[in-house]
């Protein structure tokens, strides 16, 4: 028999979380490829770019195996790199999106994965070795996504919002939210917790300091 009444909790982290920059830096180097592959004449399903990013203090690595457009290099990718770290809007000491060194180690894709992946002779569709995760939509929210990660998500929009607009400057871009809601009949009827956590730059500001700016 199903629970109908129980706790349910999500999690989001801010755009300037380790995991979402590298995201995002990956995201713009396969997007630099398709954007660029036309210009050479390349079909979009000619275009191949596996990339993974790791970022650390004032580092960021790219690796990964292309086929693509010649005239995407390092100096290309590494500038789509920056900007994404400028557009996020890290200019800390440890983290800059000028200084910040950022290494790109893509190379080619390796003969016997294209051999795999490219479609045959006959037309018939290679196989690919990318999984693809999904999801579901639901009724609790009028973005059709379940309600403790709907209101996890939009906390830290407003955040960044602030951050983004210049009304909090002492915001930075790393920051977490959790909420937990409690369902009734599979509904959800209160929040029972909401965790957030937040980057800022002064030293000084102590945890109720940062509860009124977010509040």
């Amino acid at each position: 028999m199903a629970r109908s009444d129980y706790l349910f909790t999500s999690e989001s982290v801010s755009e300037g979380h380790p995991d979402k920059v590298s995201d995002r830096i990956s995201d713009e180097v396969v997007d630099l490829f398709f954007r660029e592959g036309p210009k050479s004449g390349l079909s979009e399903w000619d275009i191949r770019a596996a990339c993974e990013t790791l970022c650390t203090t004032n580092r960021v690595v790219i690796a990964g195996e292309t086929r693509g457009p010649k005239n995407v290099g390092a100096a290309e990718v590494e500038a789509v790199a920056r900007k994404a770290i400028k557009d996020i809007g890290y200019e800390q000491e440890g983290f800059h999106w000028k200084n910040a060194q950022v290494e790109v180690l893509l190379h080619a894709q390796s003969a016997h994965i294209a051999q795999g992946v490219d479609a045959s002779g006959n037309k018939d569709e290679g196989a690919g070795d990318q999984g693809i995760m999904f999801g579901y939509a639901c009724r609790e929210t009028p973005a059709l996504m379940p309600a403790p990660l709907f209101y996890s998500h939009k906390i830290l929009k407003l955040l960044a919002d602030a951050r983004h607009g210049g009304k909090e400057p002492t915001l930075q871009p790393d920051a977490k939210s959790q909420v937990t809601l409690r369902y009734a009949n599979g509904v959800p009827v209160e929040a029972t917790q909401i965790v957030l956590s937040t980057q800022h730059s002064h030293e000084s500001q102590t945890s109720n300091d940062i509860r009124k700016i977010v509040e």
